[in-house]
């Protein structure tokens, strides 16, 4: 049975076309899921940054006449363009609050980084078990480059928690490349995987 694997048969089902096929097949469903982390996250700092608007909105309100006894006086008139557009981001916030996106950001970025890193090692040690050795190229190194940015990016975590928008602003943009790297990577991972399929038999 041991004749059918790839190389020679010392790792056993290690060098055969099943666990070959694990990494293509997880690595696809991490993309998906990067796309939906960067969602989540961009909804999250939807609700931070419509805080902001609305504070900004705030300070163009004219203020409210009031009697001496500081009660507002009602002029009749309707609310100003300023004002109606206070309480439809007010309502939008409302609704983006319900959603819970920042710790269900969390909670996908760390699911992402902790099978993407498992993964990313893992697809190495099977070409490795399959074939002897590595084989330097694009999909090599693009995978190894989003490793690092999935790893750069959480290490910016607690600076973000702090409040620094610079840390937020980097964490974006490593993950903004980060999705790059993955598109560019999916033509080279299809050519791995037919070579898979040529001169690998099952199990």
């Amino acid at each position: 049975m041991w004749d059918a694997l790839a190389v020679g048969g010392e790792f056993g089902i290690l060098e055969g076309r099943t666990l070959a096929l694990v990494h293509p097949a997880v690595m696809g469903g991490l993309f998906l899921y990067t796309l939906w982390s960067g969602y989540l996250g961009w909804q999250w700092r939807r609700v931070r940054t419509i805080q902001n608007e609305i504070n900004e909105l705030k300070k163009q309100v004219k203020p409210v006449a009031v009697t001496p006894d500081g009660v507002a006086v009602d002029d009749g008139n309707r609310p100003s363009p300023v004002e109606v557009k206070i309480k439809e981001l007010t309502e939008e916030r409302k609704e983006l609050l319900k959603g819970n996106f920042r710790d269900r950001h969390f909670n996908a970025g760390s699911i992402l980084l902790a099978f993407g890193v498992f993964e990313s090692v893992g697809g190495g040690l099977n070409t490795w078990f399959r074939t002897g050795k590595l084989f330097p190229g694009p999909h090599l190194f693009a995978g190894a480059g989003i490793t690092v940015l999935w790893a750069a990016a959480a290490a910016l975590v607690p600076a973000m928690q702090k409040g620094s928008e610079t840390a937020r602003n980097l964490h974006i943009a490593l993950n903004a490349v980060n999705v790059l790297l993955f598109i560019w990577q999916i033509p080279t991972g299809i050519e791995i995987v037919l070579k898979v399929l040529e001169f690998t038999k099952w199990p």
